[in-house]
């Protein structure tokens, strides 16, 4: 009898986390038919209009020196009229600034979007020839956690603004989309749903085999959704990406293990201190009060008695009569 071939798959039928990024960026960078409307697909149910056409970009934009920042973006595509899109996929609040990475990402597209030569005018010239425009940029992130505490919206988009609402030039765009709040949609009729809310809950739910039957209703009603269900089923027949995705997730949960018993063990040490340093408050003022020994007074206080007697010695003297 043959041994059973060992997998680390869950399940003959089990489906990669999605939400995981080197997983969400592989259905989207496939270079095939069904990898391209799976982009095109999501990018219109964003940005609310169909995408002509679109074209995959380097996912590391160049940097001006060796000083600046280098970033990686997950998804980097080129519509046909020049605009540019980042998507990036975050399925743990890091506990960071969120906004100040989604700015920079957004902001070094656009600076590399724009090239020697290009008018800032949107306008026609002297020539009645059309000039050329700086193209948009949009940095997209999906979010599996809340953005701003509070706010629950289905998607954030921001521009720069002016004190009184009004729009600069509208070429930066940052977007933001909560999946915390779409997956509240679960068991929504696929027809009630809009594109975003359905990509949405595919993304929330394309690995829970407990909702195969509707994610699948969901994939069969959008065209990129179901290629996208088709690429991640592939995908997921691989050994190789299981054993990527489950080296990925155990090094995140050990690393928020340990910044987790990091903090316990720090705020157990600052109750110590904070004792410890009451203690030898109290000390000093059993010196000065009682006129007791600084020996005496660390004992009845339990308190280091060198440190007592430092707090004693950095104590002010006592005014001249």
């Amino acid at each position: 009898m043959d041994e059973q071939k060992q997998t680390l798959r869950p399940s003959p039928t089990a489906i990669l986390n999605p939400r995981l990024d080197v997983n969400f960026k592989a259905l989207f960078t496939q270079g095939t038919r069904g990898s391209y409307i799976a982009l095109q697909s999501f990018l219109s149910s964003v940005l609310g209009r169909k995408i002509k056409s679109l074209a995959l970009a380097p996912n590391e934009p160049a940097v001006e020196s060796t000083s600046n920042m280098q970033m990686a973006f997950d998804v980097s595509a080129t519509f046909d009229d020049g605009e540019q899109a980042d998507i990036e996929i975050q399925g743990r609040d890091r506990k960071y600034d969120y906004s100040v990475r989604a700015e920079i990402h957004a902001a070094r597209m656009l600076n590399n979007s724009a090239k020697k030569g290009d008018n800032y005018n949107d306008k026609k010239d002297g020539d009645e020839k059309k000039v050329k425009k700086i193209p948009k940029v949009y940095q997209i992130s999906v979010l599996n956690f809340h953005f701003k505490k509070g706010d629950k919206s289905e998607m954030l988009w921001y521009t720069m603004r002016d004190q009184h609402g009004g729009e600069l030039a509208g070429r930066l765009n940052v977007i933001f989309i909560d999946l915390l709040t779409i997956k509240k949609l679960v068991g929504t009729p696929a027809q009630k749903l809009t594109p975003l809310q359905k990509w949405g809950l595919f993304l929330s739910y394309a690995d829970d085999e407990s909702k195969r039957d509707y994610v699948s209703k969901i994939a069969q009603s959008e065209e990129g959704i179901m290629e996208a269900e088709i690429i991640a089923k592939t995908m997921s027949e691989e050994e190789a990406n299981w054993w990527r995705q489950n080296s990925i997730q155990t090094f995140w949960e050990d690393y928020y293990a340990d910044r987790a018993a990091a903090v316990e063990k720090g705020i157990e040490q600052g109750m110590q201190q904070g004792a410890q340093q009451k203690a030898i408050e109290d000390a000093v003022m059993i010196v000065k009060k009682y006129k007791a020994t600084p020996e005496a007074a660390a004992q009845d206080a339990g308190a280091p008695l060198d440190k007592v007697l430092e707090a004693l010695a950095a104590q002010p003297a006592p005014a001249q009569a």
